[in-house]
């Protein structure tokens, strides 16, 4: 196993880890600021006491949470002010092996399909089980050494 992949395992084992914490977890309907704020029992009044800012940029911040138009630093801000801590992830709707898969076969079918048409056009057309063997071929290629573009449709 090359450093490469010994690295890049350890950055699927971080992401997936990150995804498997966050099942089933949902933005509440009011917004986290919302709902942790009541969950505390804190006012609009208590918390922009805390923040040192006024009850109406709150009450903004909050809807502006909503629109996810606040920013990072807002929101870590805010989670201090009510002795919480601000937790950022982007994680993959399903383990990231699950996803290179799905990427490999889709561009393993494209190349297939694509190969498939000029040899129907010389008469020598593959048969279903070939194809298939082909499609698992080239997606294990591919997943192994992935080209350049391999992200690109």
């Amino acid at each position: 196993m090359t450093l490469k992949n010994i690295v890049n395992k350890q950055y699927r084992n971080i992401v997936n880890k990150a995804a498997l914490q966050s099942t089933g977890l949902e933005v509440p309907s009011e917004g986290w600021l919302a709902t942790v704020r009541k969950a505390l029992g804190m006012s609009v009044v208590q918390l922009a006491q805390r923040r040192g800012v006024t009850r109406n940029q709150i009450s903004k911040l909050e809807r502006t949470e909503l629109d996810c138009a606040v920013t990072l630093g807002t929101m870590k801000k805010m989670a201090e002010a009510m002795d919480c801590r601000f937790v950022y992830a982007v994680v993959p709707r399903d383990d990231v092996e699950t996803l290179i898969d799905e990427q490999a076969r889709k561009k393993a079918l494209k190349l297939v399909s694509k190969a498939g048409q000029h040899m129907a056009l010389e008469a020598q057309s593959l048969s279903n089980e070939q194809i298939r063997f082909e499609v698992d071929r080239l997606t294990q290629e591919l997943k192994d050494k992935p080209p350049t573009d391999f992200w690109e449709d």
